[in-house]
């Protein structure tokens, strides 16, 4: 018996797996599941360091399924985080399993990956809530 899904379903996967393709291309990988975890870290990681009205205004620009990841495990009552630069690279590297000395290029080909798919401004506007050591980390030019 065939398997099918509603339309909505299938348009949800579907954009999601146009998120993660482009981030799987920009990092250099056909690794689908590197892609998810550095860009579910990266979402994670600007959610719990931005206040909540600003963390769901952004949301609202993600892909539903995106949208759950972003919002799995948040504790809206517990944010914004206060983090530095250090701590922001040893909380990617934890969740995303990466090593410490690949975070700044991977966040920073991560945003702008981002900033391709969101509304024009949108991602300033989180991005202008973060410490300047932080926001500098992700708006470095990709290598």
């Amino acid at each position: 018996m065939p398997t099918t899904h509603p339309p909505d379903f299938e348009h949800a996967i579907h954009t999601a797996n146009i998120w993660l393709k482009a981030v799987a291309e920009a990092l250099g990988t056909e690794d689908r599941h590197l892609a998810h975890r550095v860009l579910r870290t990266w979402l994670h990681t600007l959610r719990d360091r931005v206040t909540v009205d600003v963390a769901a205004h952004f949301a609202a620009q993600l892909p539903d399924l995106l949208r759950g990841a972003y919002y799995d495990g948040w504790n809206p009552s517990a944010v914004p985080v206060k983090y530095d630069r250090e701590a922001y690279v040893n909380r990617f590297v934890q969740e995303a399993k990466v090593a410490a000395e690949d975070v700044p290029r991977i966040a920073s080909t991560v945003t702008a990956v981002v900033r391709d798919h969101v509304s024009p401004g949108q991602l300033e506007g989180a991005l202008d809530q973060l410490p300047h050591d932080i926001r500098d980390l992700l708006l470095q030019p990709a290598a």
